[in-house]
């Protein structure tokens, strides 16, 4: 199996990255720049892609598989939305105009989570107002693919997602954020990736959004 990867280079994208290249995917970074691409590995290969560009994508991704966006954006609320609004659509329809009914797996937010009070997490008044906007275009960014018709998973990491252990421990839900025995909503980069792969190799959420936590750090 072959992966197209947008945001290799990113946290997330590089445990995913990582995590595949260690099961024998072969795996292929889709970047701006290839001249600037920090790993080299023998299943690893790289095209430039603009991700707005639906012609430049379906060109990318034709010898793959599956696609995964990894990508984010920085916190600026106009510019924010129209990354994940537009790049999502390009997205949505270079994968159309490749053909062959690939699928779509997104590195998505926790903000569109529900929690006890039945609120969205991004409607709790947690999330400080200066990093509103990511969480709100994420939303937005769901709804999009809810409404598309490819195959695609959204996948929502915990409240915290950051560095740390691969453990390979993860519990598994649907639209609800979890939290683990010691009542913390974490899961590492790395088991966050653990997860995203073992739902490439074995798909239980096609046109779903699911999430996990990590059991232990």
């Amino acid at each position: 199996m072959k992966i197209a990867l947008f945001g290799a280079t990113g946290m997330i994208g590089q445990q995913i990255s990582h995590e595949a290249l260690a099961r024998g995917f072969d795996v292929k970074a889709l970047v701006r720049n290839t001249d600037s691409f920090p790993v080299k590995h023998e299943q690893l290969t790289l095209a430039a892609v603009n991700i707005f560009d639906p012609f430049s994508i379906a060109q990318a991704i034709q010898d793959c598989d599956v696609v995964v966006n990894a990508t984010s954006a920085r916190n600026n609320e106009k510019d924010t939305r129209a990354f994940f609004v537009e790049s999502t659509k390009g997205i949505i329809d270079g994968i159309k105009r490749a053909g062959g009914n690939k699928r779509l797996l997104v590195v998505g937010g926790a903000g569109s989570l529900t929690v006890e009070s039945g609120l969205q997490l991004v409607d709790t008044g947690v999330i400080p107002d200066a990093w509103i906007a990511i969480p709100r275009a994420q939303a937005e960014q769901l709804q999009i693919l809810r409404d598309s018709s490819i195959n695609w998973t959204y996948f929502s990491p915990s409240a915290t997602i950051q560095p740390g252990r691969r453990t390979g421990k993860y519990l598994l839900g649907t639209d609800q954020l979890l939290k683990n025995d010691q009542g913390e909503s974490y899961i590492s980069a790395e088991d966050y990736a653990v997860a995203l792969v073992d739902e490439i190799e074995h798909p239980q959420f096609e046109r779903r959004r699911f999430t996990a936590v990590s059991l232990e750090k």
